[in-house]
């Protein structure tokens, strides 16, 4: 291994060269990760190795002098549309402390993104992503906080004002100063452009450049919004407008039909976001029940939790299994499902194949060796690998119960069981069991199911001590339209009429009859 610095021959394990005595450890200037000695760029965040870096000693503190270079970046514009007219008149107090709710809401949002904050100016918000660290989703990143953050504005509201946001994102390269956070540390045209195509956006609107819309559009569904053209600038700019998240991070479950706007459920989805953050916040179960008839949108409330989630940068677990109607062996299948793809068990996987991949799981979330001695039998026989410990109930219940717990003391736990109106009694009485439990653990419980629930068991969840119901009704006959609208714009009045007529508020109704419509 040869010195970085003056090229001398060294032996691999020499931690100082030999000639020089340069440390032969690189360390990163930004996260301050040790290197090897011909490393170029850092292998934990990609920041450039430059020679000053590689000359502080592992054990120094990091370097107080800011760095400049340039990266890619994604900057997020924010502003409040007409707050300044609407404040005239007001309590300069009230005023202050509407401000101070928007900029905390700001933040919380940003940052749960994995972005940083670069300042305030008056009402408006800029953030920036790719700096300090980079992730590759950046853009992506962006363009989900600026839906949520431009979203959750509209909610903000007192007797006097009701606030509206427009939000612009832009990726490319910039000026980035390491080390000067909140002090200037982006800066450049990129910085000037993001913030004027903030401004062409409308109320209630996001517009993005060309580099972050096709970032980030194998994850979020966007429109043309045509081009515009900024001062300074020679020619116009094309801009996107995106309209929702349509799947995970880089594309993960993106529909391959077509897939409705998320319409009528947008309170619905904002309590679960609050519950799941009240969960982790105080190391507490929950159990949330989302009661409706078929078809009325609880898979789909599901699923926009489960984006959602996705895209903030807290780790959870997420888990999810559905009750069979009918078959043999379907006891605990819900649970069963749970557990094969916390392990990665495949469909096609033999029992040997399988086991190996339950006792991997085990080993990464279970560190007791005596503990995962007792409950890999137990969930051998839950997934059908092997026969169930001849042994009461409560023994079972407590091997399960025990992994999802251990999983807990990681990030919290969400486990969705899916049409929970048909799970044997077993399942169900598993579930309040785990909650009655594991009283210091984040464990989220989303039960969806129809309202037959309630009359098997009137009862349930009142052994825990956080419950929540959120009962999903018909959509209303606007809501409708603007359902349809959106799955399938310039849909005849007449026909439109027909399909909400037909439909009578339930959203899957109305999405089968018009992707009937479109097959025939």
């Amino acid at each position: 291994m040869n010195c970085w610095n003056c090229g001398t021959a060294n032996d691999a394990a020499a931690r100082f060269c030999i000639q020089c005595g340069a440390p032969q450890a690189r360390t990163c200037p930004v996260c301050r990760h040790e290197n090897p000695a011909g490393a170029r760029f850092c292998a934990n965040c990609g920041s450039p190795m430059t020679d000053a870096a590689a000359s502080v000693p592992v054990s120094a503190p990091a370097a107080s002098t800011p760095v400049a270079e340039r990266r890619l970046v994604s900057v997020l514009f924010v502003d409040l549309v007409g707050f300044t007219s609407a404040s005239e008149g007001r309590d300069p107090e009230e005023t202050r402390e509407l401000l101070s709710h928007y900029f905390e809401l700001a933040r919380g949002t940003v940052e749960r993104h994995g972005g940083t904050i670069e300042k305030f100016i008056g009402d408006a918000v800029m953030a920036v992503w790719g700096a300090p660290t980079a992730h590759e989703d950046d853009a992506e990143r962006a363009v989900r906080a600026a839906l949520e953050l431009v979203g959750a504005v509209a909610q903000i509201t007192d007797d006097k004002v009701a606030l509206r946001a427009r939000a612009g994102v832009l990726t490319g390269e910039a000026a980035v100063t390491i080390g000067a956070e909140g002090q200037g540390m982006v800066a450049g045209d990129l910085v000037n452009t993001a913030s004027r195509l903030q401004g062409a956006a409308e109320p209630g609107t996001v517009l993005v450049g060309e580099a972050t819309y096709r970032a980030a559009s194998n994850a979020i569904k966007f429109e043309p919004a045509g081009e515009h053209l900024f001062k300074g600038k020679a020619s116009p700019m094309a801009a996107w407008r995106p309209i929702a998240v349509v799947a995970r991070r880089g594309g993960s479950g993106r529909a391959s039909t077509l897939e409705p706007p998320f319409v009528g459920r947008e309170d619905e989805l904002r309590q679960l976001k609050d519950l799941f953050t009240a969960t982790g916040r105080e190391s507490k179960p929950r159990l949330v029940t989302v009661i409706g008839q078929a078809g009325i949108g609880k898979s789909r409330l599901a699923w926009e939790f489960e984006k959602y989630l996705d895209g903030v940068v807290d780790p959870a677990y997420w888990h999810e299994g559905r009750s069979p109607a009918y078959g043999e062996g379907v006891s605990y299948w819900a649970l069963a499902e749970m557990v094969r793809r916390r392990s990665g068990i495949a469909d096609g996987d033999e029992a040997g194949e399988a086991r190996k991949k339950l006792v991997a799981m085990l080993e990464e979330f279970v560190p007791d060796a005596g503990e995962r001695r007792w409950i890999e039998p137990r969930l051998s026989g839950l997934l059908g690998l092997a026969e169930l410990p001849s042994e009461g109930r409560e023994e079972l219940f407590s091997a399960w119960r025990t992994l999802f717990v251990r999983i807990a003391e990681r990030a919290p736990v969400i486990m969705v069981f899916t049409d929970l109106q048909w799970a044997d009694q077993g399942l169900i009485d598993f579930i309040e069991d785990l909650l009655g439990w594991a009283r210091s653990s984040p464990i989220l419980v989303l039960a969806l199911a129809r309202p037959e629930l309630s009359e098997r068991r009137p009862d349930f969840g009142a052994t825990v001590r956080s419950v929540t119901r959120i009962n999903l009704e018909p959509l209303s006959d606007e809501q409708m339209g603007t359902l349809l609208s959106g799955l399938l714009p310039g849909l005849e009045r007449s026909a439109l009429e027909g399909i909400v007529e037909r439909a009578e508020g339930i959203p899957l109704y109305a999405v089968e009859t018009v992707r009937m419509l479109l097959d025939t």
